[in-house]
């Protein structure tokens, strides 16, 4: 192999366990409440932001999660890409860098929707280990009704002008809140991703909570081949044995929360069932 496409193919993230050190992974989200700028937010402060944020944190910390997301959840309606106003995008780094500083969990960020460069600069502020990036290549339509593309060429020289190709790409396929553009079947998207650098996949849902059908899940992971493939919704403490039959690892959040409602804090008990059901999983 000539010695720049081994470079290349070098920095691609082998599994899941290079981050996680366990098989069949579990990331909890740490779910923000509205950030400065949002229609939600009523002028509490970063540092409410900040102790609700690291509260969640620690839940799914002493819960037993092997991982953690912060998210720009309740910023809707959500802006596109680049469009992420810089108040938002700011105040996630420093909530992000705060959850990293106090807890020991590998930590990522997602911004929705697909902000690809805006995610990747908050990773480098704040220290996070990977990214979760909505819309890595193909087209697709959000539920704000706009159009959106791939971010893949612009997202990749990014990170390696930034010497930032230690942070791996989790990449959504056929990704809740959108519908593809007409042609681009889960097979396709699933190889145009994969050619465009993803460390891992993630499988979902119609809308956030909503789990995606099994067989599409089976499917994925027939189609990423040795790439991972995570489940990014709708998974709870019933349902995840069947999941993890075909999926390298989960995005945890809705069943984590009191009473199972997204808008309230992590139940520390809700996390403690999940992970038991798990480890039996892991132990067959």
């Amino acid at each position: 192999m000539v010695e720049w496409k081994e470079k290349m193919d070098n920095v691609k993230m082998k599994n899941l366990q290079e981050i996680f050190e366990v098989d069949k992974p579990i990331i909890g989200m740490v779910h923000l409440i509205p950030l400065p700028g949002a229609p939600g937010y009523d002028f509490y402060g970063m540092d409410a932001i900040i102790e609700k944020a690291l509260a969640d944190a620690k839940a799914l910390e002493e819960g037993g999660v092997d991982g953690l997301m912060v998210e720009n959840m309740w910023d809707h309606p959500y802006y596109v890409g680049e469009d992420v106003p810089p108040e938002e995008m700011t105040s996630q780094a420093v909530v992000a860098r705060e959850v990293i500083k106090n807890t020991n969990l590998p930590t990522g960020i997602n911004v929705i929707h697909n902000g690809g460069k805006v995610t990747l600069s908050i990773a480098v502020a704040s220290g996070a280990k990977f990214v979760r990036i909505c819309l890595l290549a193909g087209a697709r339509v959000w539920d704000t009704g706009e159009f959106d593309h791939g971010c893949a060429a612009e997202l990749l020289r990014l990170r390696k002008h930034l010497g930032a190709e230690h942070i791996k790409i989790f990449a959504d396929v056929d990704k809740k809140h959108s519908v593809p553009f007409p042609g681009i079947d889960l097979e396709t998207h699933i190889l145009w991703t994969k050619r465009y650098l993803a460390d891992a996949l993630i499988v979902s849902g119609k809308l956030t909570g909503w789990a995606p059908e099994l067989e599409k899940v089976k499917k994925a992971k027939e189609f990423a081949g040795d790439t991972p493939v995570l489940v990014g919704s709708g998974t709870t403490a019933a349902n995840v044995k069947d999941f993890l039959k075909y999926a390298d690892g989960i995005i945890a959040g809705t069943d984590l929360k009191k009473d199972g409602i997204n808008e309230n804090p992590v139940d520390v008990s809700r996390v403690k069932k999940y992970m038991q059901a798990v480890k039996k999983v892991r132990k067959k």
